[in-house]
């Protein structure tokens, strides 16, 4: 028998690792205890295998409408789902469910294919919406919702008192830095989020992907450092690229944020996406120019 991945207890928290330490597309997961209620955040894959250990929870929340976040969701059909309102949208229905990514014709084909299958999509148009600063009191256990848009209009990180525990989400420390690639990211307001969490002090900080959890601030402004400067790096990469005159498709091309070699079905337009978002801000700074339609040069 195949053992299920490790958890950590901290205090009325538990921390469900995913597999391959919670490595896309699996996800770390987290139950929320109080005296009268209990919840579960972000019910990712790593939770299917796991059904029958599962405690009973009152509320499923979802810190942003991604595949990988709501993923376990349909384990828990008879409870109230939660979202931030600005991404509620992703839980109504499938079709607008790809209003949120924004793929191209191909990729969206992928993808809805991939929700239904791989990701259990289970449609929730009466899923309850929250804003920031809200409190889901479970009973001697708070959990405050943060807003902190970029990786999607309503993500969402949420600080656990009295645990000191920082719910971070998909600003996952990681090395492969800051996700913006979808119609509902924003590079701008990622960054603005990056200076909100740096200033939020706790004990604990839990991520969904990769890390787990950080101990101490230091400890996490130093990961929190090398995932921000992720941004600057593919900023100076696509500066040096177009020291030649480059169109469009030859930056997509180039990979500036998944690996030549990564089969990434939706690698394209999240690469047209995000360093469409660099290419503004390069024109704006005055230290890129679009030379013709499509057509990009440094100056």
């Amino acid at each position: 028998m195949i053992e299920p991945p490790p958890e950590r207890t901290l205090g009325h928290t538990t921390v469900l690792f995913g597999e391959n330490g919670g490595k896309y597309p699996q996800g770390n997961s987290i139950v929320v205890a109080g005296t009268e209620e209990s919840l579960i955040l972000d019910p990712s894959l790593g939770m299917i295998p796991r059904r029958e250990q599962l405690p009973p929870v009152d509320r499923v929340v979802n810190s942003h409408s991604h595949e990988d976040h709501f993923a376990g969701n349909h384990l828990f059909p008879g409870v109230p789902w939660h979202i931030h309102e600005l991404d509620a949208l992703g839980l109504r229905s499938l079709e607008d469910m790809m209003t949120v990514y924004g793929y191209d014709e191909a990729a969206e084909r992928y993808m809805r294919r991939a929700l239904v299958e791989e990701y259990h999509y289970a449609p929730r148009p009466d899923a309850l919406t929250f804003s920031d600063g809200h409190v889901f009191d479970l009973g001697g256990v708070r959990m405050t919702a943060i807003h902190t848009p970029g990786h999607t209009r309503g993500h969402t990180c949420f600080r656990i008192e009295p645990d000191d525990v920082l719910c971070l989400g998909d600003i996952d420390l990681s090395s492969f830095g800051p996700y913006y690639g979808d119609a509902w990211s924003s590079l701008e307001d990622f960054e603005k989020t990056l200076d909100v969490v740096r200033r939020i002090e706790a004990r604990w900080y839990a991520t969904f992907h990769h890390i787990g959890i950080v101990e101490g601030r230091e400890a996490f402004l130093e990961r929190l450092d090398r995932f921000a400067a992720v941004i600057a790096k593919r900023e100076s990469r696509l500066l040096e690229f177009l020291r030649q005159p480059r169109t469009i498709e030859e930056i997509v091309g180039h990979r500036f944020v998944y690996r030549p070699q990564d089969a990434v079905p939706f690698a394209d337009p999240v690469e047209k996406r995000s360093m469409g978002f660099h290419l503004e801000r390069l024109a704006r700074e005055g230290r890129a120019r679009e030379i013709e339609p499509g057509r990009w040069l440094a100056d």
